[in-house]
């Protein structure tokens, strides 16, 4: 009987280191970026000068359950698709002025977000016609950005299947592709410096910065399948429509900015998408219209070229792109 009791009492305290270690590696998860029993994402402020929120685990909200940041300043996870300045979805953007309008524009062609007299960005729409529709559903798939004498081309290949463990971003700064592994924080730097592009998760995730100029946060999504029903979208199984979430923040804009987007941060600029109902709609295909992603052609361009830009051999969204792993599958180098 002694025995039996002492076999009981070894099994039972095995039981409890059992479980003790499976608590502890739930919670070692949980502050690493795991999810918690929602499905909803674990985030934290990573910037050491916030002191009081550095470290601190949040969870995201059911808006943006996977795709949320943390306002460090704030201390509290934010959908970056609800801030000024984002283009996300098909496509929604909410302006410098904070409200919040649709572009829809059309599929397979360029239109111009940003112009100013140093700073150009377009956008290439990509979408399909719904049934019964008198307009495309869109997206952006990629942007093109002039800054001074340098272009940036960020893009989301196309992708049947999706998978968030596989990178589906192309970079390419001045005609050349940008490789960056698929490691959280790896960083690239342009030889003047004047662009710094930094992963903010492993895959999927970036940030662009030029000194006193932007901050872009560029993520690639799809469409799922319960999104396509919601909407009456049509996705099927040989495309999910992977797009660019988008959002910029802006420091030196004149105020003469124009474009989709930055007309709303110009001088005196009243919204001109009618307010009060759903889906609030601006127009103006015809004033943003671009004849190419690197084009500064649309009616509204303010763009002031050297004349120095490298428009040859870049990566281009007309073109299909060779993608291959490197350093043992841990990022992605393309080209044409």
């Amino acid at each position: 009987m002694a025995s039996s009791r002492k076999s009981m009492g070894v099994s039972i305290l095995i039981l409890l280191i059992i479980v003790q270690v499976a608590a502890a590696g739930d919670k070692s998860k949980s502050e690493s970026g795991g999810s918690d029993k929602s499905g909803c994402k674990k985030v934290s402020c990573r910037h050491k000068e916030f002191k009081e929120c550095h470290g601190q685990v949040h969870s995201c909200p059911a808006a943006c359950p996977r795709t949320c940041k943390v306002d460090c300043g704030q201390c509290k996870p934010v959908c970056e698709c609800d801030r000024p300045g984002a283009v996300c979805d098909d496509p929604r953007f909410i302006g410098g002025d904070g409200i919040t309008f649709y572009f829809h524009g059309q599929k397979d062609r360029d239109f111009c977000l940003v112009s100013d007299t140093n700073l150009h960005i377009n956008g290439h729409f990509i979408g399909k016609r719904g049934d019964g529709m008198k307009r495309d559903f869109t997206w952006v798939q990629s942007i093109g950005l002039l800054l001074d004498d340098h272009k940036l081309f960020i893009g989301a290949k196309k992708v049947a299947q999706w998978d968030d463990a596989i990178d589906q971003l192309a970079i390419a700064f001045d005609g050349e592709p940008v490789f960056l592994p698929n490691i959280e924080d790896a960083q690239w730097t342009s030889a003047a410096s004047t662009f710094t592009i930094t992963r903010s998760g492993r895959t999927n995730e970036i940030v662009v910065e030029a000194v006193n100029k932007f901050k872009i946060t560029a993520k690639v999504v799809p469409i799922g399948k319960e999104e396509s029903k919601i909407h009456n979208y049509g996705i099927t199984d040989d495309d999910c429509f992977a797009h660019l979430d988008l959002s910029f923040r802006f420091y030196s804009l004149s105020g003469a900015v124009n474009g989709v987007l930055g007309q709303t941060y110009a001088d005196n600029y009243k919204s001109r998408a009618k307010m009060g109902v759903k889906m609030p709609v601006l127009g103006g295909e015809r004033e943003f219209l671009s004849s190419g992603l690197f084009a500064t052609d649309c009616a509204a361009a303010q763009f002031k070229s050297t004349g120095r830009i490298i428009m040859e051999g870049g990566v281009d969204h007309h073109e299909e792109l060779e993608c291959k792993s490197s350093m043992n599958g841990r990022g992605i180098v393309c080209k044409k």
